[in-house]
């Protein structure tokens, strides 16, 4: 997951030192590869570990937010197993800069808090949150991976995306889940509000995946065996999902104001 609550927060705010390097090494054997590619790598896959590791953070939020608005047990708890599923993805993130030489620590912004929109009902606040982190964000995360994914050859890389891609997946069906279940219990107003904070949650992706993803259109070559994109392909394939299959599905839904 790289979700807009784990970008990096301004200067003021505090930093700290991932170091991930005993869970991490000696997982994968020695990844061989260009010196010029290398480095792409390991700056992709060590901003990969820190984005992966500090979303932990935003599944805890979301599972407090989850009981205080009445969901039954079993529902935050595996929200609670989402965030240790996180940490895990940024200890393989990690495996991966150690095998390509690297070394699995880094400066990284501490991540910032899940709001819990106190303006609004309990319920109302975390469907707002569920939209942001599951349903838009883990959903593009789907995506993107699973392109990345198709250029890789069977092996340890590919088992790393594809341990991270299952546990996205499940992230994504919950989010919808709840969101479909809890919907009709909100009042046409309260349904009003949610489409009116949906625009702002999309924007705010929007924002969040170009910045992450760049510009240009550069070919990454052999880089694509070690799982580095055409920002090009990943800027398209963000809008297809995004109009393919997130506004149509929330459409499908109800909330009104939403088109494909």
């Amino acid at each position: 997951m790289s979700a807009p609550y784990c970008q990096p927060a301004p200067q003021h705010e505090r930093i700290y030192w991932l170091n991930l390097r005993d869970q991490a090494r000696d997982r994968l054997g020695p990844i061989e590869c260009d010196t010029r590619v290398r480095s792409l790598a390991l700056g992709t896959w060590r901003r990969r570990m820190v984005n992966e590791y500090n979303s932990h953070h935003v599944f805890l939020s979301l599972a407090d937010q989850l009981a205080a608005a009445g969901f039954e047990a079993a529902r935050f708890e595996q929200v609670s197993a989402f965030a240790r599923e996180e940490q895990h993805h940024g200890v393989l993130c990690g495996a991966v800069v150690e095998a390509l030489g690297g070394q699995a620590s880094a400066g990284a912004w501490a991540p910032r808090r899940l709001p819990w929109h106190p303006e609004v009902p309990p319920l109302e606040g975390v469907l707002r949150n569920l939209l942001s982190i599951c349903c838009l964000s883990e959903t593009v995360a789907v995506a993107l991976i699973s392109a990345e994914r198709l250029h890789l050859e069977p092996g340890p890389l590919r088992d790393v995306l594809s341990q991270i891609l299952g546990d996205e997946v499940g992230h994504a069906r919950l989010g919808w889940a709840l969101l479909g279940q809890a919907l009709p219990e909100l009042s046409p107003p309260a349904r009003q509000r949610l489409s009116d904070y949906l625009r702002i949650a999309l924007a705010h992706l929007e924002q969040h995946e170009l910045a992450n993803i760049g510009a240009g259109n550069q070919d990454p070559g052999p880089g694509r065996a070690l799982g580095l994109c055409q920002s090009d392909e990943s800027r398209a394939l963000f809008y297809d999902t995004l109009h393919q299959v997130i506004l149509p599905q929330l459409s499908e839904l109800g909330l009104r104001g939403v088109r494909p």
